[in-house]
């Protein structure tokens, strides 16, 4: 019998410290948040309540890729687990690299394991999952020779680069840092600006979905699920959450 497909999968993607992380912030369950640490262990830029792993702090942090797989399915059977996070995927998917492909005598099969895990990874267990599940991913600008543009995208190795890592998620949504004057013509609800962010006159926040000036990135979401006025949010994984059960309802 076929699985029922997961409404709340999404990617999001950007820059360094633009706030991909942070976003996680807002969560409003964290205890039943299963954070998969695979930047070397990286503490959160703020104090997390997410599940505890083995050494009792927030979060578990991943030496092998294959231990994500085996997350998403043990998760199946916790139901205290609510949401499952990725963070990054392109850590992920560089120490599979490092561990898996780097020293192996057979680097032909070695490389197509690796786009092989990947896919495994989003077809069976993500496809699986119950949960929530967030992946994030660091962005690079490249030069298309092909169309003379300037591209953002996530970086990708072997075949996957055919594809691209984005082309796996209905929800791609990309963390900015964007200046005040911009955000005061694209005022809604979800998007509030603090004292701090006044006197620092930019702020951090979720871009929903293409503008004039980002038609080269890979931000997408289903049709009609975000209102123009929404297309800079604050970068508040909750309310994307909060939407996805709305539109899918």
């Amino acid at each position: 019998m076929a699985q029922q497909i997961n409404d709340h999968l999404v990617m999001v993607c950007g820059k360094s410290t633009t706030g991909k992380s942070a976003s996680l912030m807002g969560l409003t369950n964290p205890e039943g948040v299963m954070y998969l640490n695979c930047e070397s262990g990286k503490r959160l830029p703020f104090p997390a309540k997410f599940k505890a792993g083995p050494d009792g702090r927030p979060g578990f942090v991943i030496t092998d890729p294959l231990q994500v797989r085996e997350a998403f399915q043990a998760a199946e059977a916790m139901p205290d687990v609510t949401d499952i996070v990725v963070d990054s995927a392109t850590f992920m998917m560089e120490m599979y690299e490092s561990v898996h492909v780097t020293d192996a005598i057979n680097t032909m099969k070695a490389w197509g394991d690796f786009s092989q895990f990947w896919k495994n990874l989003l077809q069976q267990d993500v496809a699986k999952s119950t949960k929530n599940v967030v992946f994030t991913a660091h962005t690079l600008d490249t030069y298309n020779e092909k169309d003379l543009c300037m591209e953002t995208k996530v970086p990708i190795k072997g075949s996957l680069k055919n594809t691209g890592l984005e082309s796996f998620f209905s929800v791609v949504i990309a963390t900015k840092k964007i200046d005040l004057i911009t955000l005061e013509k694209r005022k809604c609800e979800y998007l509030t600006i603090t004292p701090q962010e006044e006197a620092l006159g930019f702020k951090y926040v979720f871009q929903t979905q293409l503008t004039k000036e980002t038609i080269n990135e890979r931000i997408r979401g289903p049709i009609g699920i975000w209102d123009e006025s929404e297309t800079f949010i604050d970068n508040n994984m909750q309310y994307v959450f909060d939407r996805l059960r709305q539109y899918y309802a």
